[in-house]
């Protein structure tokens, strides 16, 4: 069984299958990137708690800034997020985001035990 939560014409906040949540890209509002990825963080705290499972079991992490210039600004937000002993796989890169004001995507999967 697939279910979808926050589910409108394009696309679906999060699907979950088989033991599996996966979230589509998180992107939020900020005067900085610091800004932007706490709010980020806090938007997929709640959309794993909603599928029923916690950063704690996030498998993998997607990360895409508009300016790689804003890493350590990010990280410095990550890292205080991310709970020790259960960092997942992650990759970030640079891209052109959706809408000029955004300086950070998110995107996870995580496992629901």
């Amino acid at each position: 069984m697939v279910k979808r939560l926050h589910t409108g014409k394009r696309m679906s906040e999060a699907v979950i299958a088989n033991g599996t949540v996966w979230l589509a890209g998180q992107v939020a509002e900020g005067a900085t990137t610091a800004d932007q990825t706490r709010a980020v963080l806090a938007q997929i705290d709640a959309l794993l708690a909603e599928a029923g499972t916690s950063k704690e079991n996030i498998v993998q992490a997607i990360i895409w800034l508009a300016d790689m210039a804003d890493f350590a600004q990010m990280n410095s937000v990550w890292d205080e997020w991310v709970p020790q002993g259960h960092t997942p796989a992650r990759a970030t890169g640079e891209a052109k985001l959706a809408a000029p004001g955004y300086r950070v995507e998110i995107i996870v999967t995580a496992a629901i035990l």
